[in-house]
């Protein structure tokens, strides 16, 4: 869980968070995972490149100019080059959104993608949603 404050520049013509705005607050919450979390617990490898290499999102309600909104992460699809992150942004604890964005470990020296390691796979494993 992660809380990212709405900001002025979020907003579009008609008061509401803008559409494209709703990836960046998701960006920011899982920059907040996958690079600040992640070296907290001495993972530094995701800092090196992770490429988007898909985003969808459902609307589900406007967001006002406000309180910062909470975002929950979790890990819905885990491959040997790709996971997925699924996500949904609370807004007074009301669900105004859900979305998931695949994301792929890249080598940006090298601009090739790359697989998981061992220890990425032990760092999302918490994160993984178990199929039931």
């Amino acid at each position: 869980m992660h809380h990212v404050p709405v900001r002025w520049s979020d907003m579009d013509a008609y008061g509401h968070v803008n559409n494209a705005r709703f990836l960046t607050l998701y960006e920011e919450a899982r920059v907040a995972m996958f690079f600040i979390g992640a070296r907290e617990h001495g993972l530094g490898s995701f800092e090196e490149g992770i490429v988007i290499a898909r985003h969808e999102i459902d609307y589900l309600r406007p967001i006002d100019y406000g309180d910062p909104v909470r975002v929950e992460m979790w890990i819905s699809e885990q491959r040997a080059a790709s996971f997925t992150v699924s996500y949904e942004m609370f807004d007074n604890d009301v669900l105004a959104s859900r979305a998931r964005s695949v994301c792929v470990p890249y080598h940006l020296a090298n601009g090739h993608p790359r697989r998981l390691t061992e220890a990425e796979r032990e760092f999302l494993k918490p994160y993984l949603e178990v199929a039931s």
